[in-house]
């Protein structure tokens, strides 16, 4: 079996309102599979179905060979879930956390011991075991968390919004753990607000919006639906704006302008041809600009291309 997360036609109303509206999707097995999509667009929902907390109203779910449903039980033993928000006890160390996760799965005392010795050691976290968690940092503690969802050692793992609130230091720590487990095997279903995060991470992308996948594929298969590299253009004078985008040789579709950046970005096919066509443009209009780069669109443009939203917006589901 090569997939480890299976959804068909999967609905789920919350009383007018459809939080997942047919939801296809399908994760390969030892992948990361990212899920995007606006707050509100369903993605949490989904996570719910699939680590059986919620029931579907209609579709089908599998996740490790086993239906969500009829065999929740067997769903259960194979899966590990890191929340949005920390489950541990601040006052307890870190060693103390994950014993005490170790008894509550019922691992005996000793395997329960050994269990936490071996995840403190994994995570970077074997220094500062006997330390309560109060004194840890942001990263510090969402790695113990995540150490905490790993106890029973599962088959696929649910990562919902895994580093909010954390700085980037914080981040990176976490995604080099997510990448050590991936790389041992694991399989990991990812929701983020943070498109970077998706990026960095994600094998695959599926892009969640009313309930519906409305694209999907890798970070750079989504890329290129928005139109291909893209040519940003800084002027060392904002005042040459409109004028400077009235002389670019590149289609007037697609091009922004931020005033505050000084920023001209279009959408251009011949790369190199492009860049000379806009020097040599600038440079005749005696128009002069501080920076040009050719780069390839942002996950942060393609989200907003497919699903004409804000990601900032806040409005959970």
């Amino acid at each position: 079996m090569t997939e480890a997360i299976v959804i068909e036609g999967v609905r789920k109303r919350y009383g007018d309102k459809a939080a997942l509206d047919g939801l296809d999707l399908t994760v390969g097995r030892g992948t990361v599979h990212g899920l995007l999509g606006p707050n509100g667009a369903g993605k949490t929902t989904a996570v719910r179905v699939l680590t059986t907390l919620l029931r579907p109203d209609a579709g089908r779910a599998e996740v490790a060979g086993y239906d969500v449903v009829r065999q929740a039980d067997r769903v259960r033993r194979r899966i590990g879930l890191l929340g949005q928000h920390a489950a541990l006890d601040e006052e307890l160390g870190g060693r103390q956390n994950l014993e005490l996760f170790g008894r509550l799965y019922h691992l005996g005392a000793r395997r329960a011991g050994a269990r936490a010795d071996e995840l403190l050691k994994r995570f970077g976290l074997a220094d500062v075991g006997r330390k309560s968690v109060k004194q840890y940092s942001g990263g510090m503690r969402r790695r113990l968390d995540l150490a905490v969802s790993l106890i029973t050692e599962p088959e696929v793992l649910f990562l919902d919004e895994p580093t909010t609130g954390l700085d980037p230091r914080g981040r990176a720590e976490v995604w080099s753990s997510v990448r050590s487990l991936v790389d041992s095997g694991t399989t990991v279903l990812l929701t983020t607000q943070y498109l970077e995060e998706a990026d960095q991470l994600a094998h695959r992308i599926s892009v969640v919006d009313h309930g519906r996948v409305i694209a999907d594929g890798t970070a750079d298969e989504l890329k290129a639906r928005t139109g291909g590299d893209r040519i940003d253009v800084v002027l060392r004078d904002a005042g040459q704006l409109g004028a400077a985008v009235a002389l670019l040789p590149v289609p007037a579709e697609g091009v922004t302008v931020d005033a505050d950046r000084r920023l001209i970005s279009a959408p251009v096919t011949d790369r190199m041809k492009a860049l000379a066509e806009v020097l040599r443009a600038l440079d005749e209009a005696g128009i002069e600009a501080e920076d040009i780069a050719l780069r390839r669109p942002t996950l942060d443009e393609v989200f907003l291309h497919l699903t004409g939203e804000d990601h900032r917006v806040k409005e959970a589901v």
